[in-house]
């Protein structure tokens, strides 16, 4: 039997909404039952206090989500709907465990290796940059871009980073990705079998996990003083070799030449042997020129380089890119010529007008003096207040550094006692990826320094201490 409340009016929602509402609360409940006829429009209007069109919009709405059939000149009824099974009375209860607590505290500092300072990025002329794209390239904003990015940014990319970091390639050869792990997710996932990948230990943990679930052939290697084990590089039989040679991640390691040339006679000692290098923050180098890419030495066409503007720009950009040697971009071509490309199109033409007009080299410039400001005042206050307790592995490149601390606590305790500091610190536990070395009475921390505020320095280090000496 057919009811529905008659204050129908008194809500803050659409009329026609609340008789749909009411409507498919009966039916569901079987209040209506299978092919039972509905009232006509005038009439529940008339029933109801409501408009004829408030009534047929009801109806309409019905009809496209398959609630009610009509038949022509008898009206509307109510289909037969299979019921519904609900197993589990609490199914729609969330569960706690993965609720997110989206509240940040205050007053908390940060000396993490993964973010950038942003308080100085020229926002202005980035956004006169998204204007400028937005009215020249209105056609190309409304379609799908080639794979690879647009055409135009690969150019200008291809410029810039054969004049900042030598690399030695066409435009045609970089393919942009909203990140490096997309970027070197669809690289690994094109070959076939299960190839043997070979990564840095410590490392990029990320990046460890993700090649994990995409090949079970992940092998890692342990450093020496030059980087990346070349004797254990030569015995690991891997296809792929994730190496960071410009600042090693994280140890802050600079690969030399020597090292560099044995990674690349290493590379063609066997067919489809690639070395992929990682350049995440080589923008940065401070007191001494930039060290040349590994892949600006390469006569082989064995080395994909993979950048991004994360660093550079900041984490939101979310722009990165690679550069696939002929023969992969081949097979790159042929695996995923559908795909759709993953950065945003704005964004990539944005960025063209960023380098061209000049705004990205003079920001680039300006932070690094900004870092190596914040970099050498941080040092400066560690060993004032550690003194003869700390040894920082002073590599004057990138956006973090290596120190090791005298300490009797273990790495679980300080990174405890660093939630209740509200101090944000990434321990070298969290980099060791399958050599968990320990020297006693010692911890190792990377420390970080592109975020934190000049003037909340001398308290970082303070909390540092008293998380690290204090009882």
């Amino acid at each position: 039997m057919f009811f529905l409340k008659s204050d129908i009016t008194g809500n803050d929602i659409h009329i026609y909404q609340q008789i749909c509402i009411g409507i498919k609360e009966q039916i569901l409940s079987g209040a209506l039952l299978p092919n039972e006829k509905l009232p006509s429009k005038r009439k529940l209007a008339d029933m109801l206090k409501v408009s004829v069109n408030s009534v047929t919009n009801a109806y309409e709405q019905l009809l496209a989500e398959g609630y009610i059939y009509s038949l022509e000149r008898k009206g509307y009824y109510v289909e037969n709907i299979t019921k519904l099974v609900k197993k589990n009375k609490n199914i729609n209860i969330f569960p706690k465990d993965l609720k997110e607590d989206f509240r940040k505290e205050d007053g908390w500092l940060s000396l993490s290796h993964m973010t950038s300072d942003i308080s100085v990025f020229p926002f202005n002329e980035w956004m006169k940059c998204q204007r400028i794209a937005i009215h020249n390239h209105q056609n190309d904003l409304a379609e799908i871009v080639h794979p690879q990015g647009p055409y135009l940014v690969r150019k200008t990319l291809s410029r810039l980073i054969a004049l900042s970091r030598g690399v030695i390639c066409e435009p045609e050869q970089i393919v942009f990705g909203d990140s490096t792990q997309t970027l070197i997710r669809n690289l690994i996932s094109m070959q076939e079998g299960n190839p043997i990948v070979a990564v840095e230990d410590p490392g990029y943990s990320r990046l460890y996990t993700m090649l994990k679930i995409i090949t079970s052939n992940v092998l890692t290697i342990e450093l020496d003083d030059k980087g990346i084990d070349i004797e254990k590089v030569e015995s690991s039989g891997a296809k792929f070799l994730f190496v960071t040679p410009s600042h090693q991640f994280p140890t802050g390691i600079i690969m030399p030449i020597s090292r560099r040339i044995e990674l690349l006679n290493w590379s063609i000692q066997t067919q489809n042997r690639y070395i992929v290098e990682d350049d995440y923050d080589s923008e940065f180098k401070y007191k001494t020129d930039n060290i040349p890419s590994l892949q600006s030495l390469d006569t082989n066409q064995r080395v994909i380089y993979i950048g991004t503007f994360s660093k550079t720009m900041f984490p939101g950009v979310r722009i990165s890119y690679m550069v696939l040697p002929p023969k992969l971009l081949k097979e790159y071509r042929q695996q995923f010529s559908n795909l759709i490309q993953g950065s945003n199109s704005l964004g990539l033409f944005a960025l063209h007008y960023f380098i061209e007009q000049g705004y990205y080299d003079r920001h680039v410039k300006r932070m690094n003096l900004l870092y190596e400001m914040k970099r050498d005042l941080i040092i400066k206050e560690l060993y004032l207040r550690f003194g003869d307790d700390i040894q920082i592995k002073d590599v004057s490149a990138g956006l973090h550094f290596l120190a090791r601390f005298k300490t009797i606590k273990t790495y679980e305790e300080i990174k405890a006692m660093a939630i209740q500091r509200k101090l944000e610190i990434y321990s070298m536990r969290r980099f060791m990826l399958k050599n968990k070395y320990h020297i006693k009475n010692k911890i190792e921390l990377i420390v970080g320094f592109a975020t934190i505020d000049e003037k909340d320095i001398v308290d970082a280090v303070e909390r540092l201490y008293q998380i690290i000496k204090g009882f």
